[in-house]
């Protein structure tokens, strides 16, 4: 096998760099000066110039009003990602349904890496959500979507969620490793995640693990409002079934025929 050249390091340098500049966008900084970014990443401004032009130039960025923003090619590319473009594909209508009967908002996430990612949100009419957004992320310790992936997520990757500071979003978020852990024994058994103003104070969340073939964790769907967990949980029957029905749907649809 060839050895990597000087001009191959070289690429795989501006690769890197130009990644680095698209990770700086955010919900918060959707739009950007090339001055602010090479402060904020540390890459000399002459050399963030030329891979901004670059990056126009292949799609990942566009001209706004003061700076550049995320371009729709990286749209097109993520639409194309197997997991979740599936997952979504076929939980919407279930997602829909679920926000009918209940008259709440329905979130979808998947996981990645120690958090979760909303893949598809379905408003209440009268009750807005703005912690939750499309593409936004959320701690999977801090959320009901995150409990519900975690509880059957590899032994290995719980323990290390688990040793890893667990940061509070609020003064009900759970840090407690051992009572993470514990309340992570009942969900495995009742199939059924909690988030009680744990992300967000005056909200709740009722979950549920979505799987594919063996058992495989791929996602979570859940209904979130403003209520008490008493009244929460009548609505455990509801996102419960919904997950079973799109579990068995993505099971279903990943069979060789």
């Amino acid at each position: 096998m060839a050895r990597p050249t000087a001009q191959d390091d070289g690429a795989l340098s501006s690769l890197s760099r130009g990644l680095a500049l698209l990770d700086l966008f955010s919900a918060v900084d959707r739009e950007m000066s090339i001055s602010e970014m090479a402060r904020r990443s540390g890459i000399p401004k002459s050399t963030t110039h030329r891979l901004v032009g670059d990056l126009i130039a292949w799609g990942a960025l566009e001209h706004g009003q003061r700076g550049v923003r995320l371009g729709v090619r990286l749209f097109e590319l993520g639409t194309l990602v197997t997991t979740p473009s599936t997952l979504r594909e076929l939980a919407v209508p279930y997602a829909h349904n679920l926000n009918e009967v209940t008259h709440l908002t329905c979130n979808l996430a998947v996981r990645e890496g120690t958090e979760i990612i909303y893949i598809e949100k379905i408003s209440s009419r009268t009750l807005k959500v703005p912690h939750s957004r499309l593409g936004g992320r959320a701690a999977l310790h801090a959320t009901g979507l995150g409990k519900a992936i975690l509880a059957f997520s590899d032994p290995e990757f719980v323990d290390a969620v688990l040793s890893s500071a667990l940061v509070s979003k609020t003064p009900k978020t759970i840090t407690s490793a051992k009572t993470l852990r514990l309340e992570l024994g009942q969900i495995r058994e009742s199939k059924v995640a909690y988030d009680v103003e744990e992300s967000q104070l005056g909200m709740f969340c009722v979950a549920a693990p979505i799987f594919t073939r063996q058992n495989v964790i791929v996602g979570a769907i859940s209904v979130t409002g403003a209520t008490a967990l008493a009244q929460a949980k009548h609505f455990a029957p509801a996102v419960r079934t919904t997950a079973m029905a799109l579990s068995r749907a993505l099971e279903s649809r990943r069979r060789p025929s």
